[in-house]
């Protein structure tokens, strides 16, 4: 087991999933990698009132968030399963959230494009975990709780793929349960994985509404990477400090649904043994459904089993 530390670089970054250009870097199972992050904007929120320079993205494989990536795994192959623990999260010092006029779904309901878009700017503090942003003279601040937006792989041997939907082998899954100490498991698609991770968000709500949570730079990010086999997923799972959790991603919220309860049938079955029939009988008390996102296109949705609920 090996700590790796990858420095932030205009190298170091990619804007897709790919495994179409040369990894940053190559890791063994059980190995932990520690990293920082941009914001999803590849830099161009502001810092202590500044803006920062952002990083380039002139290329197609630049076009979507900034992700830290593709990370190489030995030994990964297409059908095994690769565990991401994040041993830390650490936000830096700002983020925004932007809001209005965007022609998004919700806001052309909402009738919001007829606003003019706005973005609050947040000061975060990493020591008290507390972000503070202003909205006409009145100040408001909120307990942070960072999580990492983007974590996936590919989906295939071939071609370019955008950062924005989540997919069954990750990607934009937006889920604000992924915090440190969570272990989150994706399906293998192609080998070597040719993982990547970015997005880095210091407090979202179910849902995303806004189409933006606080989008946030961290400062750290530090995981351990697993390979693990004998797990047949098609959907990713996690095990979080508020229970397990199962994913369902379609443009249809009934069809995400479906999916995210495909999930936890099948894993109510490994903890208990129940058949499906036991296990949606049983879940109807204890399983929460929650929309993940709204906003990506393919839709989030995932359900939770808390801790210790069943005794």
């Amino acid at each position: 087991m090996v700590a790796h530390k990858i420095e932030l670089s205009q190298e170091s970054l990619i804007g897709s999933f790919t495994k179409e250009v040369t990894p940053i870097i190559s890791v063994s199972s059980g190995d932990s990698i520690r990293f920082e992050t941009l914001d999803a904007g590849w830099g161009t929120g502001r810092s202590n009132g500044e803006r920062r320079k952002p990083f380039s993205r002139k290329e197609k494989i630049y076009g979507g968030h900034a992700l830290l990536g593709p990370i190489y795994i030995e030994g990964a192959k297409k059908g095994m399963t690769l565990e991401i623990e994040f041993n830390d999260i650490i936000p830096g010092q700002y983020g925004f959230t932007a809001a209005g006029q965007y022609p998004n779904w919700q806001n052309q309901k909402l009738h919001l494009t007829e606003y003019k878009e706005i973005s609050l700017d947040w000061k975060l503090d990493n020591k008290s975990m507390v972000g503070v942003c202003e909205i006409n003279g009145n100040s408001f601040s909120v307990a942070l709780r960072p999580f990492m937006g983007v974590i996936g792989m590919p989906p295939d041997d071939i071609g370019i793929h955008s950062t924005w939907p989540p997919r069954y082998c990750g990607g934009n899954i937006d889920c604000k349960e992924l915090v440190r100490g969570s272990k989150l498991y994706l399906p293998i698609s192609v080998d070597g994985g040719y993982l990547a991770i970015g997005d880095g968000h210091a407090l979202q709500g179910d849902g995303e509404i806004s189409c933006q949570a606080i989008e946030c730079p961290m400062e750290v990010v530090d995981i351990t990477v697993n390979l693990i086999e004998g797990i047949d997923l098609l959907n990713p799972r996690a095990n979080t400090p508020a229970g397990w959790i199962t994913f369902g991603f379609h443009e249809d919220l009934n069809e995400a649904t479906v999916q995210a309860l495909d999930g936890m049938l099948t894993l109510m079955g490994e903890l208990y043994g129940l058949n499906r029939v036991e296990a949606i009988a049983l879940g109807s008390s204890v399983v929460d459904l929650r929309i993940t996102q709204i906003v990506n296109g393919v839709k989030g949705v995932h359900a939770c089993l808390p801790h210790g609920i069943l005794k």
